[in-house]
């Protein structure tokens, strides 16, 4: 073995033309070679960062549409594939060099438990290593998908493995009054993707099929950033600083970093920062603190630009753009003024929004269209919540933590502003005064919208309805959660009766009698809901888009659960 090996990885990330970005973790400093089979290839040294070592190679010189075998190299001696590990060739699959009438597949999913968990929740088997054993046995490069989207909670720094928690429990040092069982420090958090990502299966999918990723609240703690008041008793404790500190840091390392294209990660301050230090952990403390003011601050743009660091990003796949969205760190927690996303930010959404596709995905860890009783008590909660009567704003911000009230739904400035985004895309009109529109003054609708989400803990698939009927391209709402969790089997009903029509009705008269407007849009149900582990296949072939999701059984195999054609066009 050499002095230096792979601790994680290789993870394939964006492959974006002949170019290709290819993440490892090292257990010391080193140089990282990729190198394909046609004789395209990178190499990286490591940068690093509390003791840990990585590289992010770019492979240049791809053929434009094949699928080529790959292998890494570190300090020039070849680690990885794995000698005789059984599994078949780690490859990277290149689109052709004019992808318009290429089809596009996208898989996706929310919230996976490792394996380890299963030992002592006895959770259904992880529809993630499912999904990894069927395409290693018929590996076949045409079937491969496009891009994994994992939409949130890829690890869980308040909810660890009896592993992890042996790992806490040995430690000698721990911030006062930690929680005994969640990590905090940015070593505690290399754990997590340790444990997550040397799943055998999940690292041979990892190093074959591209990933994107945004984080969801547990990635951090549950409910982060639900409030200012949230927020503001977070800061008391005395181990926060570390832990939020860690949590971005380490999600910029392990996941963000790879989301982003060649071009974009040559021009990210933070990579050039980190890369030109000796040792990137002062810059990496000081990011992780930094960012964290986003919320603070988001409702003065000015202030917020000071420390603003984009989580969201933008990729286009042949005719379909995809739009990832920042759900948790950038959130405007002013009660007034609740936003998803701040107005520098929106306004970047907007442009991207806008252009020339026949598709347009949008990513958001929490989903856009709730059954509609949950989503009419979330407005009503967020209404009450903004009260001049202090007595009912603390009930009801108490209601909103402990139910967990905290969706687009409790933020509908911005759920009505995507709704109304959608609507104007839908029917071909330009966008309003201020935006600019890529694609000029007008432009064809695109075939289908869809807004890709996870959280819940069940998956459906839900159709938006606006009263404008000009509105030509159908949208859709696709939830697929959790890749391997499980709901509580008590709130399952409540769920089911979300959409139904006499609880929908009560709920909204609730929220009528706070105040709140009723929306511009009605949605309903077509598939679902199902409460079973599950991953999801959206496939766009020429102005066609259609969603499959699939269940775990038993056994541990897939089984199609719900399919569902999204668009009429041929």
């Amino acid at each position: 073995m050499p002095a230096a090996h792979l601790l994680i990885g290789p993870l394939l990330r964006r492959v974006v033309g002949t170019r290709a970005t290819v993440w490892v973790e090292t257990s010391a400093p080193a140089v990282v070679t990729v190198r394909t089979a046609d004789g395209a290839g990178g190499t990286a040294p490591t940068f690093s960062a509390y003791d840990h070592h990585y590289a992010l190679v770019v492979v240049e010189g791809l053929t434009p549409g094949a699928a080529t075998r790959y292998e890494v190299l570190v300090d020039g001696e070849v680690v990885w594939p794995v000698p005789e590990s059984g599994f078949p060739p780690s490859v990277i699959r290149t689109r052709a060099a004019d992808d318009r009438d290429q089809p596009v597949r996208l898989i996706f999913g929310s919230c996976r438990e490792t394996t380890q968990h299963a030992t002592t929740r006895r959770l259904p088997p992880d529809a993630l290593d499912a999904y990894a054993r069927r395409l290693m046995a018929d590996p076949d490069p045409a079937a491969l998908p496009d891009l994994l989207v994992l939409l949130g909670d890829q690890v869980y720094a308040d909810v660890t493995s009896p592993t992890v928690r042996r790992l806490l429990k040995r430690r000698r040092r721990r911030p006062k009054d930690a929680p005994r069982d969640q990590v905090v420090s940015f070593d505690e958090y290399t754990k997590l993707y340790l444990e997550s990502w040397r799943d055998p299966e999940i690292r041979w999918l990892l190093s074959t099929v591209p990933s994107v990723m945004i984080f969801d609240d547990h990635e951090i703690i549950d409910d982060w950033n639900t409030s200012a008041s949230w927020r503001a008793d977070a800061r008391r404790q005395p181990w926060w600083a570390e832990r939020i500190g860690s949590g971005l840091a380490s999600y910029w390392v392990y996941q963000h970093l790879g989301n982003l294209s060649p071009d974009e990660i040559a021009a990210d301050p933070v990579f050039a920062k980190v890369t030109a230090a000796e040792d990137a952990t002062g810059v990496l403390r000081e990011f992780g603190h930094r960012v964290d003011q986003e919320s603070d601050l988001a409702h003065d743009t000015e202030r917020w630009r000071a420390v603003q660091y984009q989580w969201s990003y933008a990729l286009d796949l042949g005719r379909t753009r995809l739009v990832m969205l920042d759900n948790r760190c950038s959130r405007v927690l002013e009660p007034g003024q609740r936003a998803m996303l701040p107005p520098g930010e929106w306004s970047w959404f907007l442009d991207q929004a806008h252009g020339v596709y026949d598709h347009l995905v949008v990513g958001a860890s929490l989903p856009w269209l709730l059954p509609p009783g949950i989503h009419h008590v979330e407005s009503w909660n967020e209404k009450l919540a903004d009260s001049r009567r202090r007595w009912v704003a603390g009930l009801s911000e108490k209601l909103r933590r402990g139910l967990d009230l905290e969706h687009w739904a409790a933020f509908r400035r911005s759920f009505d502003a995507l709704g109304a985004l959608f609507a104007r895309l839908g029917s071909g009109t330009p966008g309003a005064t201020g935006e600019r529109v890529g694609a000029g003054p007008a432009y064809a609708p695109p075939a289908s919208i869809s807004v890709l989400s996870g959280d819940v803990h069940h998956s459906y698939v839900a159709r938006a309805r606006f009263d404008d009927p000009a509105v030509a391209t159908p949208v859709h709402q696709l939830t697929c959660s959790p890749i391997h969790n499980q709901v509580p089997a008590g709130m399952r009903p409540l769920m089911r009766l979300g959409w139904s029509a006499g609880p929908a009705g009560a709920t909204r008269a609730l929220a009528r009698s706070a105040g709140v407007r009723r929306p511009a849009l009605r949605w309903r149900k077509l598939a679902g809901p199902y409460f079973g582990n599950a991953v999801a296949t959206l496939v766009h072939d020429g102005r066609t888009a259609e969603v499959t999701i699939e269940g775990t059984t038993a056994d541990g195999h897939l089984r199609p659960v719900m399919r569902r054609r999204l668009t009429d066009a041929g």
